[in-house]
């Protein structure tokens, strides 16, 4: 199986590296806007030039541009070279299933300037605690001026730089910025982590949402991502979803760490009580869905199951069940009784009642629903996200099959199912493109971060559990595509020849970037229309 190659303008002097950023941002909203069209119907009609009519990709070509972009962020030389040793762009992608299964059990590849944020729970525990009493005391202190984090190390920080100091003031932002830089890498070098096992990462991550903006969560939000999230990404619904309601990112984040049977008093002696966060989230966004046939008795008899789920700093899960915050009366979740029981027997009661939801039929029409979206279009076909389902409720949610059964569907090769990119896809099939992050100073990734966070999908911090969504309606807008283009022709100044992405292009974007300076040609191929979709 061979990528069929066209012509594509080469360099044949040398560039200047400083052209103005007006003239770039012109040049690449020339060729994805068509002179910038001010209303949304525009945009979209723009970004729709390519067709049928107007296409220079051979069939072969389309196929392995729907795998690389779909299956893992997009192509990159070293992933065109393995695609072409299958015998077809279909098996290649259904083999990575396994492939990306047995890198999810592996330990992750972490540079060592960036293992912090996968510490031991206990530990990041410790250092939270050391940063509140460094926080207290600079409170406190009538010197505090002079005990404050200094301007030089939070902006070495936030350029990923890791050789500042790891003391209690840092802690935080060094956590946040080592696993953004991870999360980056980790999407974009394929070297680093299966292209997949990333894509799937990203999915269950967002699906089980956690906000690092919050105080309580942010030390553990990395672990949470590597433990709880990557390491079932592709196993067994009910085994993600335990591992997330255990976490003590999850039960910080939707309070269930305070949630105890009403009535038990607290340290003061005060009654405390129910928390019903959790146990609605579960139910509304993690599995049945909104529509899922479970009234607000169950959300609040759940929450009674769950009681005593609870964190600890000591224990290296950060998981305690606390027997005297447990409600132990009879309980019934969606028709299901929980007897009356001993205190011990809580914690089983609240395994047995999330692998209860896991294993519903209505999860398992969500959870295709979602994947579908993800992978194939954002109305999917009904009849895939049907069969889907019937993957999920045979083999009790393995992710694993449920996704063989999407990849070897006739719907996720059809070329009809286009989704355009997201800020997160954009980003991360940049820096695979260019292959910018494998570069010792990080630049790219702090631009990527940026990016990111200016384009409204700030890496792990969407403030609510619903997650972000996938849709073209919501990210497909003028002012996102000059982010875009912005992104890109900073991203691509130091690799500004990307021809090898040529045989992918439309004939009306080749014409259009050969007409350009060959210093601008890469970031253009990046902000083109055709590098929008995946």
């Amino acid at each position: 199986m061979n990528v069929k190659a066209s012509s594509s303008p080469t360099a044949s002097h040398a560039t200047r590296t400083d052209l103005p950023r007006r003239q770039l941002l012109w040049s690449a909203a020339r060729l994805a806007t068509l002179a910038a069209p001010a209303s949304l119907l525009g945009v979209r009609a723009a970004l729709a030039q390519t067709t049928d009519a107007d296409t220079t990709p051979t069939p072969t070509n389309r196929l392995i541009w729907r795998a690389l972009s779909r299956v893992g962020y997009g192509p990159s030389p070293a992933l065109l070279a393995a695609i072409q040793t299958e015998a077809s762009p279909q098996d290649w992608a259904v083999k990575q299933i396994g492939l990306a299964h047995a890198a999810s059990q592996r330990p992750p590849i972490i540079a060592p300037d960036l293992a912090d944020f996968n510490a031991s729970l206990p530990q990041l525990a410790d250092g939270a605690r050391r940063e509140r009493e460094w926080r207290l005391k600079v409170k406190d202190s009538p010197s505090a001026q002079d005990n404050k984090l200094p301007a030089v190390d939070a902006a070495a920080l936030r350029r990923m730089d890791t050789t500042v100091a790891n003391t209690p003031e840092t802690f935080s932002l060094r956590l946040t910025m080592q696993t953004a830089a991870w999360r980056l890498s980790s999407c974009s070098l394929p070297e680093l982590e299966h292209p997949l096992l990333a894509r799937m990462t990203e999915f269950w991550f967002n699906h089980l949402n956690v906000f690092i903006g919050k105080g309580a969560v942010r030390p553990f939000v990395g672990h949470y991502l590597i433990h709880a999230i990557r390491a079932h990404a592709l196993g067994q619904f009910e085994d993600l979803l335990l591992a997330s309601a255990r976490h003590p990112a999850m039960l910080l984040y939707l309070d269930q760490a305070q949630s105890v049977a009403d009535g038990t008093p607290s340290a003061q002696g005060q009654a405390r009580g129910l928390n019903e966060n959790y146990a609605r989230e579960l139910m509304e966004l993690h599995t049945l869905g909104v529509n899922g046939g479970y009234r607000q008795t169950d959300v609040r008899e759940l929450a009674r199951v769950l009681t005593g789920w609870t964190v600890t700093p000591k224990d290296e899960s950060g998981f305690r069940f606390a027997p005297r915050l447990h409600d132990t009366g009879s309980k019934q979740v969606l028709g299901h009784t929980f007897p009356a029981n001993a205190q011990s027997a809580g914690e089983a009661e609240g395994v047995a009642a999330i692998r209860l939801l896991a294993r519903h039929p209505a999860t398992a029409q969500r959870i295709s629903l979602r994947l579908a979206q993800f992978f194939v279009a954002d109305t999917p076909p009904p009849a895939l996200v049907q069969q889907l389902s019937q993957t999920f409720l045979a083999t009790q949610g393995d992710i694993s099959a449920v996704l063989a059964t999407l990849l070897r569907s006739a719907d996720f090769w059809a070329p009809d199912n286009r989704l355009f990119k997201t800020p997160m896809d954009f980003a991360c099939s940049a820096l695979t493109t260019t292959q910018s992050a494998a570069a010792a100073d990080r630049r790219s990734l702090v631009l990527a971060a940026a990016y990111l966070a200016g384009a409204g999908q700030p890496l792990h911090g969407w403030p609510t559990p619903d997650g972000y969504a996938f849709d073209a309606a919501t990210w497909l807008a003028p002012e996102a595509l000059t982010r875009r283009a912005d992104f890109a022709m900073g991203l691509a100044r130091a690799q500004p020849q990307l021809d090898y992405l040529m045989p992918f292009m439309s004939t009306s974007t080749q014409a259009t970037i050969a007409q350009e300076r060959p210093l601008l040609r890469g970031g253009l191929l990046l902000a083109s229309p055709d590098f929008m979709y995946k």
